[in-house]
C-alpha cells in the first residue's frame, strides 16, 4: 500500500514534466515564447541603456565627469540602422525599395516621429525613468482623441473607462512622491518645476507619438505597402531630419567631440541602437503571427518589468501610493487587454453561427426553387 502511494507523486511529476515537454515541442508555442523573449529582452535593454546613457555620468581620467546631452543624436543613430536594417530585408527579400507614396507623406510622420523621440529622451534629464516608462502607458489617450479628430473613430464606454485608470494611476504616481530623474539632482535642479518640465516633454511625446500612429494611418491608406518599404522610407527621412537638426546647431560635431572623450559612451550608442532594431523586428513579427493583443499583452509585461529593474538597479524608491499608481495603471491595461480578446472571441462566434444560417438558407431556396 505504501509503494503505490509513494509511487503516486513520481507518475504525477513526470507526467508533468511530460505535458510541459509536449507543449514546448509544439511549433505554436515556441514561436509565442520566442516573441515574448524577443520582445520583452530588446526593449528591456533598450530601456535601461537609454536611462544610463541620459542620467549616468561618464567619466575623464577618473575625475571629472560629463553627462550625455545630444538627445537627436541617439535618435540619428537609431534611424540610420533601422534603415539599413530594412534595405537588408528588402535587398534579401527582393522587395520593392522605392517609395509607394510620396516623399512629402513619409516626411510628415517621420518629423512627428522624430520629435516624439527627442521628447521621450529628453525628459529622462528631468523625470526618472519609472515616470517616463508610466508615462507611455497613457499613449492610448492621445491615440483616443487624435483617432477621433483625423479619423472619426467612436470609442465605447470601456475604452473611456480604462483611460481614466490610467490618467488616475498616472497622476497618483506624480503627485505622491519624488520624480525627479538623478541627473537634475546633480545638477541641483531637483524640485517641481524640473519636475513639470520634464512631465510636459513627456506630455509632447504622448501627443506627437499619437498623432504618428493615427496620422501615418490615415497618410498611408490605400496604398499598397510592404512593412519594410514604409520601415525603410520613414526612418531614411527620421534620420535626414535628425541630422539636419544636428548640423542646424553643430550639435553634431559636439557629440562626436564627447564620444572621442568618453569611447564607453559609443558602445552603449550602438547596444541601445541594436536592441532598439531588434525590438522593432521582434514587435513586427509578434504582430503578424499572433495579432494585436498578444502584442499589447506583452508590451505591458515589458513596461512593468522595464520599471522593477530600474528601481532595482538604478535605486529609485516608490512610496505605497506611487506603487497603487502603478498597480492601477497595469491594472488598466491588463483589463483593456482582457476585453479585446473577449470582443475577438464574440466576433469569431457570430461569424462562425452566421455561416450554418447561410448555408441552411441556400438550402431551403435550393428546395423551394426544385
Amino acid at each position: 500500500m505504501s509503494n503505490s502511494q509513494s509511487s503516486l507523486p513520481s507518475s504525477s511529476s513526470s507526467s508533468q514534466s511530460s505535458s510541459f515537454k509536449q507543449l514546448m515541442q509544439h511549433p505554436q508555442a515556441l514561436k509565442i515564447l520566442g516573441c515574448v523573449v524577443g520582445v520583452v529582452g530588446s526593449l528591456l535593454v533598450y530601456g535601461l541603456l537609454q536611462e544610463r546613457i541620459m542620467t549616468r555620468p561618464y567619466e575623464t581620467d577618473g575625475e571629472n565627469e560629463e553627462y550625455f546631452k545630444f538627445s537627436v543624436f541617439l535618435v540619428l543613430s537609431n534611424r540610420l540602422l533601422s534603415c539599413l536594417m530594412a534595405m537588408g530585408i528588402l535587398a534579401y527579400s527582393r522587395g520593392n525599395v522605392q517609395p509607394v507614396a510620396g516623399i512629402h507623406r513619409y516626411c510628415a510622420v517621420s518629423l512627428s516621429n522624430v520629435i516624439a523621440t527627442y521628447c521621450q529622451y529628453e525628459a529622462l534629464k528631468y523625470v526618472s525613468f519609472p515616470v517616463q516608462t508610466l508615462g507611455k502607458c497613457a499613449k492610448m489617450i492621445p491615440v483616443m482623441i487624435w483617432g477621433y479628430l483625423i479619423n472619426q473613430r467612436r470609442y465605447v464606454m470601456q475604452d473611456y473607462f480604462i483611460a481614466a485608470g490610467v490618467t488616475l494611476g498616472c497622476t497618483m504616481f506624480a503627485l505622491y512622491g519624488d520624480v525627479s530623474s538623478s541627473a537634475a539632482k546633480h545638477h541641483g535642479k531637483g524640485g517641481k518645476d524640473t519636475s513639470m518640465y520634464g512631465v510636459g516633454l513627456m506630455l509632447g511625446y504622448l501627443g506627437f507619438d499619437g498623432f504618428t500612429s493615427t496620422f501615418q494611418d490615415k497618410l498611408f491608406k490605400g496604398y499598397q505597402m510592404e512593412t519594410y518599404n514604409q520601415m525603410l522610407w520613414v526612418n531614411l527621412c527620421s534620420a535626414s531630419i535628425s541630422a539636419l537638426w544636428l548640423f542646424s546647431d553643430s550639435a553634431f560635431f559636439d557629440a562626436v567631440a564627447f564620444v572621442g572623450r568618453h569611447p564607453a559612451v559609443l558602445q552603449d550608442i550602438c547596444t541601445l541602437s541594436v536592441a532598439a532594431m531588434l525590438g522593432q523586428l521582434c514587435i513586427l513579427y509578434t504582430i503578424r503571427e499572433f495579432g494585436a493583443l498578444l502584442f499589447a499583452t506583452i508590451m505591458t509585461t515589458r513596461q512593468f518589468l522595464s520599471i522593477l529593474l530600474s528601481c532595482l538597479i538604478f535605486m529609485h524608491p516608490l512610496t505605497f501610493m506611487q506603487w497603487l499608481g502603478t498597480a492601477m495603471v497595469f491594472g488598466s491595461l491588463y483589463y483593456q487587454a482582457y476585453l479585446k480578446n473577449q470582443r475577438a472571441t464574440s466576433v469569431a462566434t457570430v461569424s462562425e453561427m452566421r455561416e450554418p444560417s447561410a448555408s441552411g438558407a441556400e438550402t431551403g431556396e435550393k428546395n423551394a426553387t426544385v
